[in-house]
């Protein structure tokens, strides 16, 4: 990364910073974009340069987040049983979020539309999963890894919509480990479809 895109991150990276700083302290809808900006210690017109709108502030991901995704797909290796990776993979991006997550859960709690819009940013991790996950297999296999795919996204989804605002977020990885072993227990015995 030339000096130029590190100066771009650190920006995209201060605009966010001070805006979920200031979500924390009074609220997503009473948080405007003119407080991020004088927050971030930039211009209106700045802040526009990095994000769409406030929504684009929480949900959209960091610029190195895929490149950090991928390298958790890549790890895993390609002999390791399907079920095994799916379940490192959810359980290795839920601890990588630790530290936004927690805000992020509140803040889709406080405001419906943000939960709504939600759904792109994960539609994009479904996305990649998919596409790993079927690069993995070939012909007959392909029903059964997407059916584990499936699975362990129904699982990982179960915890983190059993997961309360007041909660901690090791309540979450405990669920998430829960029902991802609890899912599994049927993976390790598979009826023939």
């Amino acid at each position: 990364m030339n000096l130029r895109e590190r100066k771009k991150l650190a920006a995209w990276r201060a605009i966010r910073a001070a805006a979920m700083r200031l979500f924390e302290e009074q609220g997503y809808e009473a948080t405007t974009i003119e407080q991020i900006a004088a927050a971030a210690n930039v211009s209106r017109a700045t802040f526009f340069n990095y994000f769409a709108g406030k929504e684009a502030v929480v949900l959209d991901r960091d610029p190195e987040a895929h490149d950090q995704w991928r390298a958790l797909l890549e790890a895993r290796p390609v002999d390791e049983p399907l079920w095994t990776s799916l379940t490192a993979v959810l359980l290795d991006y839920v601890e990588s979020q630790r530290d936004s997550m927690p805000l992020n859960h509140r803040l889709k709690a406080q405001s419906p539309a943000l939960a709504q819009s939600a759904h792109a940013f994960g539609d994009q991790l479904r996305t990649d999963l998919r596409t790993w996950v079927l690069g993995r297999v070939s012909g007959d296999d392909t029903l059964i890894a997407t059916l584990q795919l499936n699975l362990a996204l129904a699982a990982s989804m179960t915890a983190y919509q059993s997961w309360q605002v007041d909660e901690d977020f090791d309540v979450l990885t405990r669920r998430s480990k829960q029902c991802l072993d609890q899912a599994g227990a049927g993976v390790a015995n598979p009826a023939s479809l």
